[in-house]
C-alpha cells in the first residue's frame, strides 16, 4: 500500500510535467529545451552526489533501529543526517555556481547558476522524506511531491514569460529568448523545491509531540555516539550516493560526449541544443512516466525489506522482493508496448510541434524498451542496497557507464546515427545494469525472480493489447478525424482489454489479488464478472500450468 501510494504520487507528477512541458516548450522552443536539460543534468549529478540518495539511505538507517525500538537512535541519525545535508549541500551549490561555466555549454551556464541554491535546499527536503519512509509513512513525501511539481509548473512557465519580457519579449532573437525562458523554467524548479520543504517540514513539527514521545519512553540502554552515527552515515550514504550517481550520470555523460563531438563536426550550439531538446525534452520525459512506479517501489521496499533482513526474516524479504518486481512489470510492460504502437499520436497530443513531431516519435519508439529495463535495475538496486550489498550498484553502473560511452563514441564517430546514439548507448546502459544485479541477487539472498506469471503473461497479454489499441485508434481515427478522440478511446479499450486478458490469463493469483489494497473488492468484482473463477472455464492452463510446475522450489532460508 505504501509503495501504491509513492507510485500515483509519483506518476501524477510525472502527469503534470508532461501537461507543463507541452505550453513550457511553446514558450522556450526545444532550444530552450536544450539549454534547461543541459543544466538539469548536470544540477541532478551534483544534487546526486550531496543529497539526492538521503532519502533512501536514511530511511535504510533509521528504519533498522525503528524495527529494533531504538527511537532514541533513530532520532540521533535525524539530527545527524540535517548536519550532513548542510554541510555537504552547502559546498555543492557553491560548486554548481562556480564550476558552471566549465561544466554545461556557455548558453545554458545562466541555467545552472539559478538552479544551484536548490541543491541546498533539497538535501534538507531530502532529510524529512527519509524521516517519513523510514516510518513507512509514504503519504508526507508523496504529497510534498505532487505540490513541488505543481508549483514548478506554475512557476516555470510564469518566470519563463516573464524573464523573456525582461528581456524584450517579441523583438529578442530565438537564441536570447531560448536562455531566458530556461532561466526562468530553472526559477520553478527552486520554487518547488522551497514550498516542499516547508510542507514536509510543518508536517514534522505538527507530530513532533508524538515522536518527542517516543523517544522519551525509549529504555534503549545502548545509545549511539554521534560520532558513530556521523560515521554509519558515511559508510551508508557513500555508496548509496556513489550507486546513485553513477547510474544516473550516464545522462550527463552521454549528453556531454554528444555536445563536444557534434559541436566538433562545426554544428552550431543551437542546433545540436534543438536535437537534444528534442530527447531529453519530449522522448526521455514520456519514458519516465511509467518508470515512476518503479522509482517508488525502490523507495517502499528499502525500508521494509532492510527491516526484515534485519531479523534475518529471509524468506519474507524475497516475497516482498517479488511481489514489488511483478507489480511494477504488470505497468511497465504494457506501457513499453503503448509506446511503441501509439508513439506519434501521444506525441502530436503531449507536443504538436510540426517540425520535431515525427523525431521524438521516433525516439519515444526507441527508448520504449528501456522502461523495462528501468524498471527492473532501479528496483534491484533498492534491494542490493536495503541487504548491505552496497557496493555491488555502485560496481555494476560504473562497468555499464564505461561500455554505454565506449559504444556511444564509436556510432557518433563512425556512423551518421546522431541523437539515435544516445538512445542505443541508453538501451546499453540499463540492459547491463539489469544483468548484472540479477546476478547479485541471486548470489546475496538466494533470490531467482519467477519469470512466466511476471514476464511471460504480461508480455502476451501486452503484445495483443497493443494491437488492439492500434486497431481502435484507427477506426476511431477514421470515423472522428480527431486525435484527442481516438487515442483516448484508444487507451481506454487497451486499459479494459489488458486488464481482462491478465486476469484471465492467471498471471495474478488470488493471493496477490486479496493482499493489493482494496484487494477483496476487486476480488468481488472480477468474481462477479467472471474474470477470477474456480470454474476452469475461465482459466488458461496447459502449458502455462506446465512451465508454472518446473519452477525450482526456493532453498531454505537459513543459507545466510
Amino acid at each position: 500500500m505504501q509503495a501504491g501510494i509513492l507510485a500515483v504520487a509519483g506518476i501524477v507528477v510525472r502527469i503534470i510535467g508532461l501537461l507543463y512541458r507541452a505550453p513550457l516548450t511553446a514558450v522556450i522552443g526545444d532550444e530552450g529545451n536544450g539549454y534547461y536539460s543541459f543544466a538539469y543534468n548536470i544540477y541532478t549529478n551534483i544534487l546526486l552526489i550531496s543529497s539526492y540518495s538521503i532519502p533512501s539511505a536514511i530511511s535504510k538507517i533509521m528504519s533498522q533501529r525503528l524495527a529494533l525500538k531504538q527511537y532514541k537512535n533513530a532520532q540521533r541519525i535525524f539530527r545527524c543526517a540535517l548536519v550532513y545535508v548542510t554541510i555537504i549541500g552547502g559546498l555543492a551549490a557553491t560548486f554548481a555556481y562556480v564550476a558552471a561555466g566549465l561544466l554545461v555549454v556557455d548558453n545554458a551556464v545562466p541555467v545552472l547558476r539559478i538552479f544551484a541554491p536548490t541543491i541546498l535546499l533539497s538535501g534538507f527536503l531530502g532529510v524529512f522524506r527519509g524521516f517519513f519512509q523510514a516510518h513507512r509513512s509514504m503519504v508526507p513525501t508523496s504529497i510534498s511531491q505532487i505540490i513541488e511539481q505543481i508549483i514548478n509548473a506554475a512557476v516555470s512557465i510564469g518566470a519563463a514569460l516573464l524573464f523573456i519580457r525582461m528581456a524584450g519579449g517579441i523583438d529578442i532573437d530565438e537564441t536570447t529568448k531560448a536562455i531566458r525562458g530556461a532561466s526562468g523554467s530553472a526559477l520553478g524548479t527552486g520554487c518547488g523545491v522551497l514550498i516542499a520543504l516547508l510542507f514536509v517540514g510543518g508536517i514534522y513539527l505538527y507530530n513532533r509531540r508524538k515522536i518527542m514521545g517516543r523517544y522519551e519512553s525509549d529504555n534503549t540502554s545502548e545509545i549511539e555516539p554521534y560520532a558513530a552515527i556521523a560515521k554509519d552515515i558515511l559508510l551508508i550514504v557513500t555508496p548509496f550516493i556513489l550507486s546513485t550517481f553513477i547510474y544516473n550520470c550516464s545522462t550527463a555523460v552521454n549528453q556531454t560526449i554528444f555536445a563536444r563531438m557534434m559541436l566538433g563536426d562545426n554544428l552550431s550550439q543551437s542546433r545540436v541544443s534543438m536535437q537534444y531538446g528534442i530527447y531529453s525534452g519530449k522522448a526521455v520525459v514520456m519514458r519516465n512516466v511509467p518508470v515512476a512506479l518503479a522509482s517508488a517501489m525502490s523507495s517502499a521496499i528499502i525500508p521494509t525489506v532492510a527491516g526484515a533482513w534485519a531479523l534475518k526474516d529471509y524468506k519474507d524479504s524475497r516475497k516482498k522482493v517479488g511481489r514489488a518486481i511483478k507489480v511494477t512489470m504488470m505497468v511497465a510492460i504494457p506501457s513499453m508496448f503503448g509506446f511503441l504502437f501509439l508513439a506519434k499520436p501521444i506525441m502530436s497530443i503531449l507536443f504538436p510541434q510540426r517540425s520535431s513531431l515525427m523525431m521524438a516519435s521516433k525516439l519515444l519508439m526507441a527508448l520504449s524498451i528501456t522502461v523495462i529495463f528501468y524498471s527492473i535495475s532501479t528496483i534491484s538496486n533498492g534491494v542490493l542496497q536495503s541487504i548491505g550489498q552496497v557496493h555491488r550498484p555502485v560496481i555494476h553502473a560504473a562497468i555499464a557507464l564505461a561500455v554505454q560511452s565506449g559504444v556511444l563514441w564509436g556510432l557518433l564517430e563512425f556512423t551518421k546515427l546522431g541523437i539515435y546514439s544516445i538512445v542505443i548507448a541508453d538501451i546499453i546502459f540499463a540492459l547491463l545494469v539489469c544483468i548484472l544485479n540479477g546476478r547479485s541477487l541471486r548470489g546475496a539472498m538466494n533470490y531467482q525472480q519467477e519469470t512466466v506469471d511476471t514476464f511471460l503473461l504480461p508480455g502476451i497479454c501486452s503484445l495483443c493489447m497493443g494491437v488492439f489499441a492500434r486497431l481502435i485508434y484507427n477506426l476511431v481515427f477514421k470515423l472522428s478525424k480527431n486525435n484527442y478522440v481516438s487515442i483516448l478511446v484508444a487507451m481506454l479499450f487497451a486499459v479494459i482489454f489488458y486488464i481482462i486478458t491478465v486476469i484471465q490469463s492467471g498471471a495474478v493469483s488470488e493471493d496477490e489479488l486479496l493482499a493489493s489494497s482494496k484487494g477483496e473488492l476487486l476480488f468481488k468484482w472480477f468474481k462477479k464478472l467472471h474474470l477470477k473463477s474456480d470454474d476452469p472455464r475461465f482459466k488458461i492452463t496447459s502449458r502455462i500450468d506446465r512451465l508454472r510446475a518446473t519452477k525450482k522450489p526456493p532453498k531454505n532460508e537459513g543459507e545466510q
